[in-house]
């Protein structure tokens, strides 16, 4: 099969990605094999092949927003699906996201926090992952996906769609609420829909023009620059962008009581806070850390029920590396999808 893996990881115009023909996998105990039909590129695929995540092992293939048709079941599948989706046959429309595996038997997965799982293990960084046209995943990690939607447009739910709807809750938004959105890429306008439609004012504060005028498009009742103040004070905040130099200033747009989550797996450094101008008033700074698979059926359960607008750049996987790049420089409107 054709693939991609991260060979080198490095900045993008040193090639840290590179395409391979290697072997069909053949699904293990508990898993299923699906035949690519999309792939989405998310931003923790360019962390991991420019380096800023360590890879956990060589020559992986990243990508973990993945929807496929179920082409072959493993030893075991039929007991292993109670926990997952229910009765699984092969053609089945199903998604592969970030959180590949838990140990289902820590303190934190016994609690329901298995993302904070210590033998957690990820698509496209510890297993291999979407960026070919075959991919393995336990059948209970599996999600079911909701109908009216393009394959295209599920890829991004994914990853981009879970995790942003997990930050998002993390920032504690009170019904009808004031929430300023940090950087407006692929999981901040999914984000930002999910917001608007539960009742939310969304103040979009990027340094892309083009992302403003989608956040507007979408519902936002206002889009900014990314260091710009927002025009009332915000009850919470995500912070999208990986540019920890925003902490602050997304902290002093806070009002009193006020919560900023960050969403993402990499940060840039945090400058110094003052402690009076960015904390006090009991403002909470939070991270947000992978997902569960709650997150992800509550979230996938929210666009069944809400036609969310997925904003899409199509790339054929032959040009994997190419995407990862317009996504370094910021060339990229939404999200890119890989379309084997």
């Amino acid at each position: 099969m054709r693939a991609w893996q991260v060979v080198a990881p490095g900045p993008m115009g040193t090639r840290p990605l590179r395409a391979a023909e290697l072997p069909v996998p053949e699904p293990g105990p508990g898993q299923v094999r699906l035949r690519v039909d999309a792939c989405g590129v998310c931003r923790t695929d360019l962390h991991l092949a420019e380096g800023d995540l360590v890879p956990h092992r060589p020559r992986t293939v990243p990508g973990h927003e993945v929807v496929g048709r179920v082409d072959a079941l493993g030893p075991g599948v039929p007991a292993a699906v109670d926990a997952g989706p229910p009765g699984v046959r092969l053609g089945d429309r199903l998604g592969v996201a970030w959180l590949a595996s838990t140990d289902g038997t820590c303190a934190y997965c016994a609690r329901g926090a298995e993302n904070l799982c210590p033998a957690s293990t990820y698509t496209g960084w510890d297993v291999d992952g979407g960026y070919a046209e075959y991919v393995c995943v336990r059948a209970d990690y599996a999600y079911r996906l909701p109908a009216g939607y393009s394959d295209a447009e599920l890829a991004p739910l994914l990853c981009a769609g879970i995790v942003g709807y997990r930050a998002l809750r993390r920032a504690a938004l009170p019904p009808g609420g004031r929430l300023g959105i940090y950087g407006f890429g692929a999981s901040a306008h999914l984000a930002a829909q999910v917001a608007i439609a539960q009742g939310a004012r969304v103040h979009v504060l990027t340094r892309s023009a083009r992302a403003q005028a989608l956040a507007l498009e979408l519902g936002a009742a206002s889009a900014a620059g990314a260091y710009d103040a927002p025009p009332e004070p915000l009850d919470a905040a995500v912070l999208f962008a990986p540019v920890g130099e925003l902490v602050p200033v997304a902290l002093a747009a806070l009002d009193r009581g006020g919560t900023l989550s960050v969403a993402g797996i990499h940060l840039s450094d945090i400058p110094p806070l003052v402690y009076a101008d960015h904390l006090f008033q009991e403002r909470d700074l939070r991270s947000t850390t992978a997902n569960t698979r709650a997150d992800g059926a509550e979230f996938l359960a929210i666009a069944a029920e809400h036609r969310l607008a997925v904003t899409v750049s199509p790339y054929p996987l032959d040009a994997a590396d190419q995407a990862l790049d317009d996504l370094a420089a910021d060339r990229v409107t939404g999200a890119a999808v890989l379309l084997p």
